[in-house]
């Protein structure tokens, strides 16, 4: 266990956590790795978001949002595999401006604040090849992310989507990059007989300063396939982001900056949080 702890302190040196295995969601980051947690190991995340003028295009309300506490679970099923729960989490809106929008009419939000819970995703992720000398790490994900968050608090879109998407990863030195690039099938929240098919995309870079600490940043997001004005909520959306990262026995805590790539993302937003990596109880 003391040797999984020190390889997991180090993943922004490109080192492995336990015979090959790395952080799965690495916060704050949202492009995946495909390396899973590791075999009989829990990842534990937590985390803080704050972004000023948050739009909600479906419901009509823009406001500023804070999210927590963000928590996010993986459990490594062997050394190949994993299965995730992402984003458990509450929102809370105070609202700044209210605009004509599809579900306006199904807000229950008499006042200037609404809150709820966020969409939870569950997703299961496959290495399929391990990382070699030259060639990179490569993996499946695949995920369902679930309507947990209502249309009447303005929040949510009370719609199930699918995703899917090829992972990438490869350590030069003491660089490790990250690519993604996938399908999304968002549904209609107007239409049930209508759906979003979008591009998904991510690409990231994390460099060691120490061997404690890092700083990373990436590229992520979709791009809507529909021609003409695509549905409510499933709109082109993006963001970068910049962070840092530092370990300290078997936690890693980050803080990141993040700023949106189109008209309906917040243009700047602030995320800190903590991972924790521990074996889990049910291993024999």
């Amino acid at each position: 266990m003391n040797r999984r702890v020190t390889h997991l302190g180090c993943w922004g040196l490109g080192f492995c956590l336990a015979a090959g295995s790395a952080l799965a969601q690495q916060r704050p980051l949202l492009t995946e790795d495909p390396e899973p947690v590791g075999d009989r190991l829990v990842l534990l995340e937590a985390g803080v978001d704050h972004t000023w003028n948050h739009i909600y295009p479906a419901s009509g309300l823009k406001g500023t949002l804070l999210r927590a506490p963000r928590l996010g679970f993986s459990f490594g099923m062997g050394s190949q595999a994993e299965i995730q729960l992402d984003a458990v989490s509450i929102s809370r809106l105070v609202i700044s401006e209210r605009s004509p929008a599809p579900l306006a009419h199904m807000l229950e939000v008499p006042g200037d604040t609404t809150r709820g819970w966020d969409d939870a995703v569950i997703g299961a992720k496959v290495k399929l090849v391990s990382e070699g000398a030259r060639r990179p790490a490569v993996g499946l994900r695949f995920a369902t992310r679930l309507p947990n968050a209502s249309n009447e608090t303005g929040l949510g879109l009370d719609t199930m989507d699918f995703f899917q998407a090829l992972l990438v990863g490869k350590t030069v030195q003491s660089i490790r990059v990250v690519g993604n690039v996938g399908v999304g099938i968002l549904s209609d929240p107007t239409r049930g007989d209508r759906q979003n098919d979008v591009l998904t995309y991510g690409i990231s870079l994390a460099r060691a300063i120490t061997t404690a600490s890092e700083i990373v940043g990436e590229v992520n997001g979709r791009i809507s396939t529909r021609r003409g004005t695509p549905p409510p909520g499933t709109e082109s959306r993006g963001r970068m982001t910049f962070g840092l990262r530092y370990t300290r026995g078997t936690l890693r805590f980050d803080t990141g900056l993040f700023t949106g790539l189109t008209a309906l993302d917040p243009k700047i937003g602030v995320t800190t949080g903590v991972t924790w990596v521990f074996q889990s109880p049910l291993a024999p």
